[in-house]
């Protein structure tokens, strides 16, 4: 039985690995993205926010023409009365362009902004 359950754990080792190696050998295709028009507004009464407003133009000339997926923005907040926090916000882009927007209490400010990741899509044959 041991023999059994050794030679099942090495056959689906085996087959992890081919496959991963399978997979690997594809070409990985992302579109670039870019930020324009990024604005902070001023506070808003009567909830005293702010947004964080940008338009992210999307290069998918590497992607197939119907492709779409999720990106994530990193944002450095600034706090007044905290410590400073870095977080996520995940989108979902589009060609050619998509608006995107988080918002912010009064006493936040955005330090630095940058993508974190972008999903691959499906390479233009």
């Amino acid at each position: 039985m041991n023999r059994f359950r050794t030679s099942a754990l090495l056959a689906s080792i085996f087959a992890l690995v081919s496959v991963t190696q399978a997979a690997a050998g594809q070409p990985v295709c992302r579109p670039a993205l870019a930020f324009k028009n990024v604005q902070f507004s001023p506070m808003q009464p009567p909830t005293l926010e702010r947004r964080w407003t940008a338009t992210v133009a999307v290069d998918a000339s590497r992607c197939a023409t119907d492709s779409a997926g999720y990106f994530e923005i990193g944002f450095s907040r600034l706090k007044e009365t905290g410590a400073e926090l870095d977080f996520h916000e995940q989108f979902i882009w589009l060609v050619p362009a998509v608006k995107v927007s988080v918002d912010f209490w009064a006493d936040e400010a955005v330090e630095a902004y940058w993508f974190n990741t972008v999903t691959p899509c499906r390479c233009r044959d």
